[in-house]
C-alpha cells in the first residue's frame, strides 16, 4: 500500500519493508521511553512527562536537534502490544501524561496501541508532540485519542521552509493542521496548581504551539507570532523557545552555526508582549545546551 500518511505523500509501500521519506518502514521503532522533565511546566510538572521518542521524521530539518534519531535507524523495534505496555508502565511510574514525540509516520499503530492501553486502564492525557507538518486526514484519525497537541510552527517564509526543511508548503500545511488540532481539543483545561496563573497547573487538554527561534531570523519569528495570535488569540498557548543548539551538522549553513543571542530573543519576546500575547511560555537562563537533547540508544527504552 502506498503511504500517504503525511504531507510528503511519498507513496512508498512501507508494508513491504520499503523506507519512506520519514526513514521508517512499517515496523514501530522507539529510540527512548522514559520520564522527561524538560517540557513546558504544565506538561512535565514535578513528576515528569511519559515521553516516547519515535525514530524517523517527515521533515529532516538541516538543524535538527534530535538528528541522532530522525534518520529512522536508531532505536528498538517493538510491537503494538509492547507500545501499549510502555504507555501503561509510564503511567505506573507516575507520568503526568503520555508524550508521543515525532509520531507522524506511526499514527495508525499508535492509535491501535492507545486503544489497547485504554482498555487496560490508561487514563492520563495523551500529548501529540510533532513538527507541525501534518496531514489533516491523519490528525482526524486521532480525534478522541489525543488530549494535548504540542506542535511546532517553524516558519511563515516559504524560502526558509524550503531551505532548511525542504518543505516549501510548510506554512500552508502547518496552518491547516493547527486548525484541525484546535478544532479537536478546543480551549485549554488545566488541573489547578499552586500558582496564580492557570498554566501553573497541569494541562489536561489544549494546544501548545512551539516556535524555536533560529539565529538571524527575527523577522520570520515575528510573522509566526503575529499569525498565531491574530488567528487564535488566547485559545492556544505559545511557547517561544531560545534553546536552539548549533550542532556539528549545521556547518554547511554558516548562518545557523551559532546560538541565538540574548538581544534576538528579547526582541521577539518584546514583540509578543507588544501584540498582546498573554498565554505563553518563555525560556529563561542558559537553555541552549546539549543537556536539553535527550540521550538516545536502544538500551534507553529499557529504563522502564
Amino acid at each position: 500500500m502506498e503511504c500517504r500518511i503525511c504531507p510528503r505523500r511519498c507513496g512508498v509501500d512501507r508494508e513491504k519493508g520499503n523506507i519512506g521519506y520519514c526513514g521508517a518502514d512499517e515496523k514501530i521503532r522507539v529510540a527512548r521511553a522514559a520520564l522527561h522533565y524538560w517540557e513546558e511546566p504544565c506538561i512535565s510538572g514535578d513528576e515528569g512527562s511519559g515521553t516516547v521518542f519515535f525514530s524517523g521524521c517527515n521533515l529532516h530539518c538541516v538543524y535538527c536537534q534530535n538528528y541522532k534519531i530522525s534518520g529512522g535507524e536508531t532505536g528498538k523495534v517493538i510491537s503494538i502490544e509492547e507500545l501499549a505496555e510502555i504507555f501503561l508502565r509510564l503511567q505506573a511510574k507516575g507520568a503526568n501524561n503520555i508524550n508521543l514525540v515525532t509520531p507522524t509516520h506511526y499514527v495508525l499503530p499508535i492509535r491501535a496501541a492507545l486503544q489497547m492501553a485504554k482498555a487496560r486502564g490508561l487514563i492520563i492525557p495523551i500529548a501529540y508532540n510533532c513538527g507541525g507538518y501534518e496531514s489533516v486526514t491523519a490528525l482526524k484519525a486521532l480525534a478522541g485519542y489525543v488530549d494535548i497537541y504540542l506542535t511546532d510552527f517553524k516558519y511563515v517564509s516559504t524560502v526558509l521552509a524550503e531551505k532548511y526543511s525542504s518543505a516549501e508548503d510548510y506554512f500552508e500545511v502547518a496552518a491547516a493542521a493547527l486548525q484541525e488540532m484546535v478544532r479537536q481539543v478546543g480551549n485549554a483545561v488545566f488541573v489547578p496548581g499552586d500558582g496564580a496563573a492557570q498554566k501553573d497547573g497541569l494541562m489536561k487538554k489544549g494546544v501548545i504551539v512551539r516556535h524555536l527561534l533560529l539565529p538571524g531570523q527575527i523577522d520570520d519569528s515575528k510573522r509566526v507570532l503575529s499569525y498565531l495570535h491574530q488567528t487564535y488569540g488566547e485559545r492556544i498557548f505559545i511557547s517561544i523557545m531560545n534553546q536552539y543548539t548549533p550542532l556539528p551538522h549545521v556547518a554547511k549553513w554558516p548562518e545557523l552555526n551559532r546560538k541565538v543571542t540574548d538581544e534576538e530573543y528579547e526582541e521577539v519576546i518584546d514583540y509578543a508582549i507588544e501584540i498582546g500575547i498573554e498565554n505563553g511560555f518563555i525560556q529563561e537562563g542558559e537553555t541552549a545546551e546539549e543537556s536539553f537533547i535527550p540521550d538516545f540508544g536502544t538500551d534507553m527504552i529499557l529504563e522502564l
